[in-house]
Formats: structure tokens, C-alpha cells, sequence
């Protein structure tokens, strides 16, 4: 190979190694705007979707996994929270797609298979074809022990799918690790190439002036963005959200405080309003007919709010996988009246479009978890408007402040974010070839006189 070959190629980096599955041979019950998102994937091979709650993100990745698991005549594995896997199994009898809860490789009996990140030391990655990330907000954490064990386990697999809702958009890490899962460019990559490091008062990273538009684009090229499908030109009908209402109560009854407090003032403050908030979250349930979904963040509350709501069932961290997921199951099918759990356990990946109404008995700053526990209800297919109850002390204002400028600064850069993949993600729906800049190098390159002396001596 000549110097001339080398760099060529160096300039090109095929993106698109998957399978070219017209879209009239996809799963007929999917919509229009699933079936173009699948062909996309299973084109690329290696790719994200970033659907918004309700877009069928399940149905969509059980038809790539069946593709490819159909071509390779291998395994596809999915990974997903806990209680997402019966929720899974159940979508894909909808569809006519059998898929398997899997406990270890051995439990590994058909071609999509489905178990728990929890599981994942069960398994042997080399073993499948394909890998499914549910919910790859997992992502996020990029220190963490699951990111690391995941990306070195998959890092050769030939197919390779993360799902989950929009992330936020000035969540750079959360992208820059999906990308690196995909294969498209590790996150240290990304940054140099997209972004400039603040060291001023943020510290934090933010994207060059002259790279945004590339960096949406170059995303758009192994992903895809709808937060809803008209955004793309689709007709599709039932993608509406419902009203949603937002009640917030100070159970104590004073004028909030946006005094800022710390740590331990904080946890004092919770601790001072637990019963009055709890007794304020029960009334509210017991006057009611209808189901509720109760949110906490310390174990002495859920403890208390179990005790005073009539028929409510607790789902802790400390309970059995067994009874986490029948509970959970058990409210979506209605059979449970009121759910009492915290977001961190089911704030994640299970739909509930069943239930309508549902109380936060506190708030942490995390407006992650705020946002996905409050989508496991709002999402389209609710036909209910959305009624959400914040309970707090008067002394927690300055959290709920932080919530709200979150929530502020969240919906901007969706718009933003929007505005900027919509017509490449629309092109690239449409299209799945390759397309690079070539470099054809033209000027001589010529040593320095003191490179020249050095080379000599």
C-alpha cells in the first residue's frame, strides 16, 4: 500500500454495514414512521433510536432483533430493567414475536432472548449475533461498573441497538456514550472533535460555535431523534399528549422558603413534614376510586404511606425481583389499586397509561427521575388528561425551583435539538448509503530546513 491508499483509507469510515430489508417485507402492524426507523437500524446495523414515551420503542426493537436474529440464524440478546422483560413478552405476542425471559446463557432456547442488566454476568456476549440496550439511559453513567461491563462485553458484537426516550440534549456524556457502544466514536473522541471544556465557573463541556449544526448532524447519521412523527412529516394519528396538571401543595401550610439550604437542613426538613405530607398523599388516594401511583424517596416514607393508603402495595429496593415484578405487572393489568415505589426503582422503562393520576411525596434534584416517573403515565396512549401531585415542606422550595428551571432548560433544548435533527433525520430515514468527503491531497508537504538538518544528522 502506497502513502497515497493509506490516507484514503483513513478518510473513509463506512458507517452502514447492516442488512437492506425493504420496508414492505418489516412487520405489517407497525406505523409507517416505525417500520422507516427499523430500516434504518437494521441498514446501519449498529445505530440508537431515541423515541419519546409511547412511540413504540418496544415494538420497534423486538422487530430489528427478530430481523436480524431471522438473517444471522443466531441469538439476539435484550437487556432491560427490572419487570420491563414481562411487559416485553406480552408486546411481542402483539406482533407475532416470541420472545424469551432468559435467566443465564444455558436458559438461552430461542432466538430473542430477554433478561435483566442485573443478569448480565449470566451471560457470554460472544454467543449472540445481536444486543438490544432497553432503556440505554443506563448509559448515562459513565464511570459506572454497568457502562464499562456492557461496552467491553459487546464490543464485537456484529449488531448493536440502543433504545430509549430523548435524551437530554445538554446530556453530552449520556450521547458520547451511546455513540461509543454503537461503535461510532469513542466519547473522548466526540468531545475533542465537537467540544471545547469550560474552565471557567461551569467546568462543564460545551459544543464549539462552528461545530453544533456537524455535531447534530454527525448524530443523525447513526441515530434517530422523534419526539413526536408529524415532526417528520408522518401522519400517524393518536400522537397527541394529554393535559397534563401539575398540583403543588406545601403540606405544612407555610409560604415556601427559597432559602438554600443544606444537606442535612434538608433531610431535617423531610423528616419534620413526613407524617403531614404522608397523611396528605393518603387522603388523597382514599377519597378516590380510581389508581394512583405514589412516588417517594426515602424508606420511611413509602413505610408510612403503605400503612395509611388503603390497598396499597410497597415495592422497595430490599424486595425480591419475584415481587417486584409481579406487583408492578399487577398494576398495569389494574389489578392493584394504589403502587407505592420510588423512581429510582420504577421510574424506568414500564408503561402505565392505565393509571391517571399520581402523587410525588417530596422531590430530589434529579429531574431525570422526575421526568420518567412522570412519563410512565403521560405518554401517548394516555386517553386520560395526566394529574400529578407535588407534596412538599415549605422549607423545599428551593428544590422545587431547581425542578422547574430544569424542566425549563429540558424543553428549550428539545426544541432546539429538534430544529436541528428533523431534516437530517427525515433524509436519512429515506437514504442509509455512506456519504464522505474524500480527501484528495493536492500540496507537497515540505519539511522545515532544521527537520531536514535533524533527518541528516
Amino acid at each position: 500500500m502506497n502513502y497515497t491508499d493509506f490516507i484514503y483509507s483513513k478518510s473513509v469510515r463506512p458507517t452502514s454495514h447492516g442488512l437492506d430489508i425493504p420496508t414492505n417485507q418489516l412487520n405489517p402492524l407497525l406505523y409507517d414512521f416505525q417500520r422507516d426507523i427499523v430500516r434504518f437500524a437494521l441498514a446501519k446495523g449498529r445505530s440508537a433510536i431515541f423515541a419519546d414515551c409511547g412511540l413504540g420503542k418496544t415494538a420497534m426493537q423486538l422487530e430489528w432483533a427478530n430481523q436480524i436474529a431471522n438473517h444471522t440464524g443466531g441469538s439476539v440478546l435484550i437487556l432491560a430493567p427490572l419487570a420491563v422483560a414481562e411487559q416485553t413478552v406480552r408486546e411481542g405476542e402483539k406482533f407475532g414475536i416470541h420472545v424469551h425471559i432468559a435467566r443465564n446463557q444455558s436458559d438461552v432456547t430461542a432466538p430473542i432472548c430477554i433478561t435483566n442488566y442485573e443478569k448480565l454476568d449470566h451471560f457470554t456476549a460472544s454467543a449472540f449475533e445481536g444486543v438490544v440496550l432497553d432503556e440505554s439511559s443506563i448509559l448515562k453513567s459513565f464511570s459506572g461498573k454497568i457502562r464499562t461491563d456492557i461496552l467491553d462485553r459487546f464490543s464485537h458484537t456484529p449488531f448493536k441497538l440502543a433504545c430509549t426516550a430523548t435524551p437530554a440534549p445538554n446530556d453530552y456524556m449520556e450521547i458520547g456514550n451511546h455513540a461509543e457502544f454503537i461503535g461510532s466514536m469513542s466519547r473522548s473522541e466526540m468531545l475533542s472533535m465537537f467540544f471545547v471544556h469550560d474552565g471557567g465557573e461551569t467546568s462543564k463541556w460545551r459544543l464549539k460555535g462552528h461545530a453544533e449544526s456537524l455535531f447534530w448532524e454527525w448524530m443523525a447519521s447513526w441515530s434517530v431523534f422523534v419526539t413526536n412523527p408529524k415532526d417528520l412529516g408522518y401522519t400517524a394519528s393518536g400522537y397527541d399528549l394529554p393535559l397534563l396538571n401539575q398540583t403543588e401543595v406545601f403540606a405544612d401550610g407555610e409560604k415556601p422558603t427559597t432559602e438554600t439550604l443544606t444537606l442535612t437542613q434538608r433531610r431535617d426538613a423531610r423528616r419534620d413534614s413526613l407524617s403531614i405530607r404522608c397523611q396528605n398523599a393518603a387522603d388523597l388516594v382514599n377519597t378516590s376510586d380510581e389508581q394512583w401511583l405514589v412516588w417517594c424517596d426515602l424508606n420511611a416514607e413509602s413505610e408510612m404511606l403503605t400503612s395509611m393508603i388503603d390497598g396499597a402495595v410497597e415495592v422497595t429496593g430490599s424486595n425480591k425481583d419475584e415481587h417486584k415484578a409481579t406487583a408492578m405487572m399487577d398494576f398495569a393489568a389494574g389489578k392493584i389499586k394504589c403502587l407505592v415505589t420510588k423512581p429510582s426503582i420504577a421510574g424506568f422503562g414500564m408503561n402505565w397509561q392505565n393509571c391517571h393520576n399520581m402523587i410525588f411525596t417530596g422531590l430530589s434534584d434529579s429531574f431525570e427521575q422526575y421526568y420518567q416517573a412522570v412519563r410512565r403515565c403521560w405518554r401517548f396512549g394516555q386517553t386520560q388528561p395526566v394529574n400529578v401531585h407535588i407534596i412538599l415542606s415549605s422549607k423545599e422550595g428551593t428544590v422545587l425551583e431547581n425542578i422547574h428551571r430544569k424542566q425549563t432548560d429540558f424543553e428549550k433544548m428539545q426544541r432546539i435539538l429538534s430544529s436541528y435533527t428533523k431534516d437530517s433525520t427525515r433524509e436519512n430515514l429515506h437514504r442509509t448509503e455512506h456519504i464522505s468527503t474524500i480527501y484528495t491531497p493536492t500540496d507537497k508537504m515540505h519539511l522545515p530546513n532544521w527537520r531536514e538538518f535533524a533527518c541528516i544528522a
